[in-house]
């Protein structure tokens, strides 16, 4: 028996041997994880750029833990920190000072600056900020869409609406912007973005600003919009998340149209959503949270990303936008972005 014992134990070290060897690990043995954190500076249901920013850090956990068995397993937890923005410093520094994540995802132009105290902090927490510019903090990659470029879009889109047979305007272009609240990218880029756009195409036109408040109350937009329409405006631009649902009621109501941001919302109202600029944040999201999984993310780096880097566009491959579109309108707005795309017509964007 006890021989007996002393063989069977053999092949058992032999058999667990072959299969160490076969495998690269044994049972046992941890398996590597890179933990990703993604803080969202309010929630992600409704908001296309929270929706843009979380697909596009779990495309790239998925893509990467899926390469092979010796890729590390990559785990992303999402905590949305609501829209009371006094407390986005709290949630992002208790997530640091858990010390549970590799990497902080998150996507706002004033994240940068509550970062910049975390790091202090926690000088060995990594973060990867979309739709913000920092160059100076070694712990953080951040990455600029051109909103300059974007807004510009969108004016010249309006600005064409407002001179062509979609309306029965007679003398100067008047449009409407309408966003949930002011900050210094809306006030210094994307509003004389939007301004820039318009005039390009009618030097007279007039821009009517108006600020909800808030990033959800539709029915005070639906009224705000309803005074946009009534005093001139043929197309309103709304950047004011769930309230931009009141815009798109009022202007169905009258007969008027909607341009929409950052995402294709060309099939939240056909016929009066009738245009859209976007911004491919999935992809620099996904691209980014790559590199920072591979350790090749370059920190203390700010990009800036725009149209001719193929980030921000105009959505003109709809069926939605031909069929509401006039000819005239989607030839003239194709040219302005194939100039813009080819480099001959540049638009040099504040940071701030």
């Amino acid at each position: 028996m006890h021989i007996r014992s002393v063989l069977m134990a053999v092949v058992l070290v032999l058999l667990l041997s072959a299969l160490t060897s076969c495998t690269g690990r044994t049972e046992s043995e941890p398996t590597e994880v890179f933990r990703v954190g993604v803080f969202v500076p309010g929630v992600v249901e409704g908001s296309p750029t929270y929706e843009l920013l979380t697909e596009g850090v779990q495309r790239a956990a998925n893509e990467k833990a899926g390469d092979n068995a010796d890729s590390p397993a990559v785990t992303v937890k999402v905590v949305e920190g609501g829209f009371n923005q006094a407390l986005w410093e709290q949630g992002l520094t208790s997530m640091a000072a858990s010390e549970e994540y590799d990497l902080i995802v998150s996507s706002n132009p004033e994240i940068p600056d509550i970062v910049d105290s975390i790091t202090q902090s926690f000088p060995t927490q990594q973060f990867l900020i979309m739709d913000a510019h920092r160059a100076d903090n070694p712990s953080v990659h951040t990455v600029m869409f051109n909103q300059r470029e974007q807004a510009f879009l969108a004016g010249y889109f309006a600005g064409l609406v407002g001179t062509s047979d979609m309306s029965d305007r007679e003398g100067p272009v008047r449009v409407g912007l309408l966003v949930g609240q002011e900050y210094p990218i809306m006030n210094n880029v994307i509003l004389p973005g939007y301004e820039f756009g318009v005039r390009a195409v009618d030097p007279d036109a007039s821009v009517d600003f108006r600020v909800l408040g808030n990033w959800y109350d539709a029915g005070r937009a639906a009224e705000l919009a309803d005074s946009m329409y009534a005093t001139g405006s043929d197309v309103i631009l709304t950047i004011a998340g769930g309230g931009s649902q009141g815009v798109i009621a009022t202007a169905r109501d009258r007969e008027k149209y909607v341009i929409w941001y950052d995402t294709n919302g060309l099939d939240q109202a056909p016929g009066v959503v009738i245009g859209s600029t976007y911004i491919a944040l999935d992809q620099a999201a996904y691209e980014r949270t790559l590199a920072a999984i591979e350790g090749k993310l370059l920190y203390g780096e700010a990009e800036v990303l725009g149209v001719a880097d193929g980030y921000v566009g105009f959505v003109q491959d709809d069926q939605l936008y031909r069929r509401h579109v006039s000819e005239a309108v989607r030839e003239a707005q194709a040219e302005i972005v194939a100039r813009m795309q080819n480099g001959d017509f540049y638009l040099e964007m504040p940071l701030n």
